[in-house]
Parts: C-alpha cells; sequence; structure tokens
C-alpha cells in the first residue's frame, strides 16, 4: 500500500497562536467540501500540567508543539490542496516545496505523542469493536495478537484475549498500546 490511499499523520505548520482556529477551519472545510474520506482527524496536541502558585494548584493547559497542527489524511492531490490553503496554514513539515508532497509522521512518533494525550492512532470510537483482532504494539504484551472482549473507550481502556502459553488469558491495556488487524 503506497501513502496515496493509506492514511497518515502529518504535521501541518500554522502561525502560532492559531492552532486551534486552523484545526476548526480545516474541520469546517473537510465537511463542506465532502473530503471526509481523506481527511480524517485534526488534533493540536496539548498536555495538561498542574501549576502551584502561591499555594494553589491550577491546572494549565500547554501546547506540546507551538504552531504545529497534527493531520490525520490520505495524501491525495485535492487533500493536499485542501490542507494547504486553510487560512492560518503556512504549509506541511517534511515538504521541500517545489510542488513535493511531505512525508508522514512514523508510527512510532505519532503513538508517543498520541499516549501523551491518552490518545491511539487508532480512532477507536469508529474502527475498533468488541470481537476485533488487534496487535498489540506496545508494553508487555508487545507483539503479541488477540481479540477485543471488552472496551472502556471513557478510560482508553481495552481488554484483549491472547493465548499466553496455550490459555486464553484477558489483559488489560491501553488504546494507544493496539493496532488493528
Amino acid at each position: 500500500m503506497n501513502a496515496e490511499n493509506e492514511k497518515l499523520w502529518y504535521v501541518v505548520n500554522t502561525y502560532s497562536g492559531h492552532e486551534l482556529n486552523v484545526k476548526e477551519k480545516l474541520e469546517a472545510r473537510t465537511e463542506s467540501m465532502g473530503m471526509q474520506d481523506y481527511i480524517f482527524r485534526v488534533i493540536v496536541p496539548e498536555t495538561t500540567e498542574v501549576e502551584v502558585k502561591d499555594g494553589v494548584k491550577k491546572e494549565k493547559v500547554k501546547k506540546m508543539f507551538p504552531g504545529y497542527v497534527l493531520v490525520e489524511m490520505i495524501m491525495t492531490d485535492e487533500a493536499w490542496y485542501i490542507v494547504r490553503n486553510t487560512p492560518g496554514v503556512t504549509g506541511f513539515i517534511g515538504s521541500s516545496g517545489k510542488g513535493a508532497k511531505p512525508t508522514p509522521l512514523m508510527p512510532q512518533e505519532i503513538d508517543r505523542i498520541l499516549a501523551n494525550m491518552g490518545m491511539s492512532r487508532v480512532d477507536v470510537n469508529t474502527e475498533l469493536a468488541v470481537g476485533d483482532s488487534v496487535n498489540i504494539i506496545d508494553g508487555p504484551f508487545k507483539g503479541m495478537s488477540g481479540k477485543i472482549d471488552s472496551m472502556d473507550l471513557e478510560n482508553n481502556r481495552l481488554t484483549i484475549i491472547i493465548d499466553l502459553f496455550g490459555q486464553e488469558t484477558s489483559v488489560d491495556v491501553e488504546t494507544y498500546q493496539v493496532s488493528k488487524l
């Protein structure tokens, strides 16, 4: 499968401070131009940090990469054009310019970023269901595969039935630790 019809993650450069605005505009353009089959999730990577000021704990949301937005998309000419020409977007990271399409993020790069946000490369709400076969790609059961027995989407957890030494065993994993088979 080549990048022409594969859903991958790309990094889009924006004007600093305009990340959420770009996310909203891009989502609206995707909808209005009927590109939902090519442009999927648009994420502004953020983390919540706890600050103690004058003895008072305050949670503060910080952008992990100011000036950047992550876009999960299939890199077609039309999808590329729509993202590039969204107001506030200055370009893609990993593109040499001169009309060259950008390089997607490596799976381990996007997995680490999404895991920090409690998310997964697999869009759990639409791509996974009880009974689906998955590979475990992180944690103590890495490299094993099994079937989803139950899903706790509120806490981003899955129970997977794996074959451990000839015995069916259920293991609890976080959603970011699996990929669909």
